[in-house]
């Protein structure tokens, strides 16, 4: 089985290559812009035509947050226009189709965790464009599967775990947010469920479903901060601080915790808390 992963070079793509190792049964085609511009029609359709392609897994994703409120077009075109050329390319082939898109979909208005049919409302340029990738799926003509997730981190690439250690160790005293409310998720896990999903292709060969998925547990920002300073053993004072007092240029969610409960039984999945999963990212970090 040949497996298309896009966006090599991110957290979740950068994981299912190190999982690759592990699945003699799969072939996998890694590609990242130099390889293949997502953004780019005719190449896309090019890339399909001279490669045999039976699952996408879509990694790639603008995801600077605030930035996009100032760069829309920028990251509609890979969070939204990029997505219609690869569903496109893979219909022609009749390949397969997983996509990863986010809890930012939500407005964060809620208190219970988002089910897959709750409404949607994105407060942001980010948001948005994602929700609008989502349709192109949902919409195709081949098997498609979004898997919304949240607060994503890796031992690749930058994200919350790398700067809190970073700056737990540079500075005294640190401001975190206390009021957003969410579940965090390790790219490795979700490299997993993908990889576990192409595994078990009988279960989605005639569906395009939206699943949820992250870590078990709830925690605020703050919440996160403390646990990574801790299992680090950093000194570093965390305060919490309210959204109100740390203004950034796009709005979050306040609560975007997603209930797993459809993933899990659909595909037989268990789930980690995120602790657990935190401990094994750090483990990594700290070059055990």
């Amino acid at each position: 089985m040949n497996i298309l992963v896009t966006g090599k070079n991110g957290q979740l793509g950068s994981e299912i290559q190190v999982l690759a190792n592990d699945c003699p049964n799969f072939n996998f085609i890694f590609t990242d812009v130099v390889e293949l511009d997502i953004t780019d029609r005719d190449r896309v359709q090019t890339f399909f035509a001279e490669n045999t392609i039976d699952i996408v897994i879509n990694c790639a994703a603008y995801t600077a947050v605030d930035k996009a409120e100032d760069e829309y077009e920028l990251a509609d075109r890979v969070n939204n226009q990029a997505v219609e050329y690869l569903v496109e390319a893979a219909t022609t082939v009749n390949a397969r189709f997983i996509h990863i898109s986010t809890d930012y979909v939500f407005d964060g208005s809620g208190n219970i965790p988002y089910t897959e049919v709750d409404g949607v409302s994105p407060l942001g340029v980010y948001g948005k464009t994602k929700l609008a990738g989502e349709q192109h799926v949902l919409k195709a003509s081949i098997p498609g599967i979004v898997i919304r997730t949240s607060w994503v981190y890796s031992s690749f690439g930058n994200n919350f775990v790398k700067t809190m250690m970073r700056l737990g160790k540079e500075r005294e005293e640190l401001g975190v947010i206390v009021d957003q409310i969410g579940s965090p998720t390790y790219a490795r896990d979700l490299a997993e469920v993908c990889l576990s999903i192409c595994v078990k292709e009988d279960q989605w060969r005639d569906s395009n479903e939206v699943y949820h998925y992250s870590n078990d547990g709830v925690c605020s920002w703050y919440d996160f901060a403390t646990t990574i300073m801790e299992l680090n053993g950093i000194d570093c004072v965390v305060k919490p601080i309210e959204t109100i007092d740390y203004p950034t240029k796009a709005e979050r969610p306040l609560y975007s915790v997603l209930n797993k409960k459809k993933i899990k039984e659909h595909f037989l999945l268990s789930h980690k808390h995120w602790k657990k999963s935190l401990v094994d990212c750090i483990y990594l970090l700290n070059g055990n």
